[in-house]
């Protein structure tokens, strides 16, 4: 994590973050059809929308199963050729125009998550900054605020934490939270307060994270939700609210919702299944449940020699270690397995 924050600093990455934020201005200018798009190109319709938004919500069931290693090459295999010969082609009419261009957005945005799952954050944020960009070519603002979110995980995650806030505040603004549905809203406002939590805007925070509750109490079968929504129920806004928890310093109300996360989760999504285990365990050890953390830390090593592929997933056992560090000499035969057995599956993946 350090490494991947430094390079990023030097490259001027996130110093230039205005640079990811434009102005209303800018979102409205890309939305409308450009003079210079080809009058000549392969014929695009409907049925080639369907089938990168059949694409794209297959990779991402199974970034969401084996983790964001696992496959994402073959995702960008299509962006760079199928992808962009579609949205460089003819189209009957906008709205196809605009539907290819927002399907195109969430492929460029999935292959972004799963760079930034498995700690490709370079990669990640060039892949979210193409994202944005299709999506604004779309018109489509809940998806723009969709892709915002996720930069400002990510920068979140690397320890931006006020590129994340500026970034989060982006992607709940206007229509792109107004015209979102409430379980995308939900999404959106609870990355807003891990955001607000992690600048030690606490009560700002507590209200958002009350907001994304009633948002997400508000989604029924009688709405129809994008697929894009599909992995973010009871057991995603747990997980998050436990984060904001944990970094306002509460970690027993964290550890109350990382088990109700862990509780709810199906099993279609390991991954984040296996991060939250990880989050959990630390959780635990800040509060001095050693041996608690040490079970729940096994959960999640089971689910990774399972044929897992992610580099956050990883990170959590590189912090296990490092967190069991100050107990290796207090001869609990529970940390010596797990350590002995933490090593050897870094060995393997590294």
């Amino acid at each position: 994590m350090d490494t991947d924050r430094r390079r990023l600093l030097a490259g001027g990455v996130y110093c230039a973050a205005a640079l990811l934020l434009p102005d209303e201005t800018w979102w409205d200018a890309m939305s409308r059809p450009s003079a210079e798009e080809p009058s000549t190109g392969m014929r695009v319709g409907r049925g080639d929308v369907e089938t990168v938004r059949e694409l794209t919500l297959a990779f991402s069931r199974m970034d969401q199963r084996r983790g964001g290693g696992h496959g994402r090459r073959a995702v960008d295999e299509y962006l760079k050729h199928e992808a962009n010969e579609f949205v460089r082609g003819r189209f009957a009419d906008d709205a196809t125009r605009r539907a290819m261009f927002s399907a195109s957005a969430e492929l460029a945005y999935v292959s972004g998550w799963m760079a930034f799952d498995n700690s490709e954050h370079a990669v990640a944020l060039q892949r979210f900054n193409a994202a944005v960009k299709l999506a604004a070519r779309s018109g489509d603002a809940p998806l723009s605020g969709h892709i915002l979110r996720a930069m400002a995980h990510q920068a979140l995650d690397l320890g931006f934490r006020g590129e994340a806030l500026q970034i989060a505040q982006t992607s709940v603004h206007g229509e792109r939270y107004a015209a979102a549905t409430p379980r995308e809203r939900a999404l959106l406002g609870v990355v807003h307060a891990r955001t607000l939590a992690a600048n030690g805007h606490k009560q700002q925070a507590a209200r958002a994270l009350l907001r994304a509750e009633d948002d997400l109490s508000n989604a029924n079968d009688g709405i129809r939700e994008p697929d894009r929504t599909f992995f973010f129920g009871e057991a995603s806004l747990a997980h998050e609210t436990a984060c904001t928890l944990r970094d306002l310093g509460d970690h027993q109300r964290a550890v109350k919702q990382f088990r109700r996360s862990v509780r709810t989760r199906g099993a279609a999504f390991r991954r984040t299944h296996a991060v939250t285990l990880g989050y959990m365990g630390a959780a635990q050890i800040a509060q001095g449940g050693v041996e608690e953390a040490c079970a729940t830390w096994t959960n999640v090593l089971d689910a990774m020699e399972g044929g897992i592929y992610s580099g956050r997933a990883r990170q959590t056992v590189v912090d296990m270690r490092q967190l069991l560090s100050p107990y290796r000499k207090r001869g609990i035969p529970a940390i010596g397995a797990l350590d002995t057995r933490a090593a050897s599956y870094l060995a393997q993946v590294d």
